[in-house]
């Protein structure tokens, strides 16, 4: 049997499997980088579970959408990647260069043999968003004298473009910045944050990174 017959419930339901191996790595893994950063990581069921239970729904979902191809294990790694930044900025506010550099180097290798990307469309996306983004960061210090983005959401970004492509990246922004507001402002209204607090993006835009993963297809 080819791979390219293998029924696609079947991937997903073993692609699960090992996301669901993937995602207690990442939170291993992400245990120690913040220890290596002097952090304390949390305990709390959802720092402990949250990583391998998502990771597992996503590889499955996408498992199912992709199939057994080469494509499937590339996605998978983005997916992975996505994971790790939600949770440890949900829980320290801060995304690692020590993840962001290897995997945007990945990003640009990988993009020579993604369909419809191409390595120069993505490092121009890359370095473009990541411009925009640092040009909001520094309007947003400049007008209200505070950190309006961290620099590791400009950075982020600018590994959305190498990952996603122009369209998809401008797609997560807009998913990712619309989530991100509903949540802040559902937080102000419960009263459990103020108007003036900061928020971490980097769930948001991740968030919104992989609804465009997921819409591209195998294309």
């Amino acid at each position: 049997m080819r791979l390219a017959q293998v029924s696609p419930y079947l991937v997903a339901v073993v692609w699960a499997l090992v996301g669901l191996g993937v995602g207690s790595a990442v939170r291993w893994a992400s245990v120690r980088l913040a220890r290596l950063e002097g952090l304390e990581p949390g305990n709390r069921r959802w720092q402990v579970y949250g990583p391998p239970i998502l990771a597992a729904i996503l590889f499955g979902v996408f498992g199912w959408r992709l199939g057994a191809s080469p494509l499937l294990l590339i996605r998978s790694l983005w997916v992975a990647v996505l994971v790790q930044v939600i949770f440890f900025d949900m829980e320290h506010h801060l995304i690692l260069d020590r993840v962001l550099l290897p995997a945007a180097i990945c990003a640009l290798v990988l993009s020579l043999v993604t369909p419809n990307l191409g390595w120069l469309p993505a490092l121009l996306t890359g370095f473009g968003t990541g411009l925009v983004f640092l040009a909001i960061a520094a309007a947003g210090a400049l007008i209200f004298h505070a950190e309006a983005m961290g620099f590791g959401d400009v950075k982020f970004s600018a590994f959305m473009g190498l990952v996603l492509g122009l369209r998809p990246t401008l797609v997560a922004v807009l998913l990712g910045v619309i989530l991100a507001g509903v949540v802040a402002l559902g937080l102000v209204l419960l009263r459990r944050r103020h108007l003036k607090d900061s928020i971490a993006y980097g769930p948001f835009l991740a968030a919104g990174a992989l609804v465009a993963l997921f819409g591209l297809g195998s294309g």
